[in-house]
């Protein structure tokens, strides 16, 4: 399944999207798309409606965050071999770990908005991993029975704050609308193998980053695995998995997102993401 969430910012209505690319409206089914619906038998249960008595969406509403009740937002680092040779980084010998804040959560088409006075805004398409069940120690064999779906992700980042303000990156990783997921959460049995997925991103119609999930250092079952040990994970988390190479930071000189530029975000199976960016504003 395709899950959605569209409507205007904080009055989203839960959907998804049937095999001919229609949206339809599940809120006479659920009342939206969170860490409930997210468990196994509840999946289960929305996999077995008949799509075609679904309501039919008119029009081309705007898309939310397709998760809702998002309590951890987190990121892997350097997890791409090429993307940390194109920023001088070393071969990370275990997983990454920051924290992208849940306040940055936004739609895949919001726009981006600059930090006030940011020269140093970067994109990073990634792909996101969606928790369907409560996970503390899990082992790698048993790692994708607590993963509800993928999403893709644009990790904006802001490298001045990330690598230059002293301390953890989270400063240049959660700034407002540095989220953007979906257009949908895509269920765990529409990808069998998350490793086998090309992404690619575009900054005003210049290809900037083609990758492929196969050259993660660490893949899905691993992180999942290896993040359970330090923190229990919940319905709804997100862990975005890290970017290939081409991200502005690797060019030489380098290169940063400015006002009215525009972002095109893709993925095999994941949807396309669209974004404006714009100059800080209250």
């Amino acid at each position: 399944m395709k899950l959605v969430r569209y409507g205007n910012v904080g009055t989203e209505r839960p959907g998804l999207m049937d095999a001919e690319g229609t949206l339809r409206d599940l809120g006479h089914v659920i009342p939206d798309i969170g860490p409930a619906q997210l468990a196994p038998d509840a999946l289960a249960q929305l996999a077995a409606l008949d799509v075609s008595n679904l309501p039919v969406v008119s029009g081309k509403p705007r898309l939310g965050c397709p998760v809702t009740g998002v309590s951890k937002f987190l990121g892997i680092g350097l997890n791409y071999s090429d993307h940390a040779a194109e920023t001088g980084s070393p071969i990370p010998e275990e997983p990454i770990i920051f924290t992208k804040t849940v306040s940055c959560l936004q739609g895949p088409d919001d726009e981006i908005m600059l930090p006030k006075d940011s020269t140093n805004t970067d994109w990073e398409v990634e792909l996101g991993i969606v928790i369907g069940s409560k996970a503390a120690y899990v082992s790698e064999a048993d790692a994708l029975k607590y993963v509800a779906g993928y999403v893709l992700a644009n990790d904006v980042s802001e490298r001045e704050y990330q690598l230059k303000r002293g301390g953890s990156w989270d400063k240049g990783k959660g700034c407002d609308t540095f989220g953007p997921l979906g257009p949908w959460l895509v269920t765990k049995d529409e990808i069998p193998d998350p490793s086998q997925l090309d992404l690619w991103l575009d900054v005003n119609g210049e290809r900037m980053q083609t990758g492929h999930t196969s050259k993660m250092i660490f893949n899905v079952i691993e992180i999942v695995s290896y993040v359970s040990r330090f923190m229990t994970l919940m319905p709804g988390d997100v862990i975005v998995t890290g970017t290939p190479p081409g991200v502005g930071l690797g060019m030489k000189p380098p290169k940063f997102l400015k006002a009215g530029d525009k972002v095109t975000v893709g993925g095999q199976g994941l949807g396309t993401q669209n974004q404006r960016v714009v100059a800080y504003h209250n």
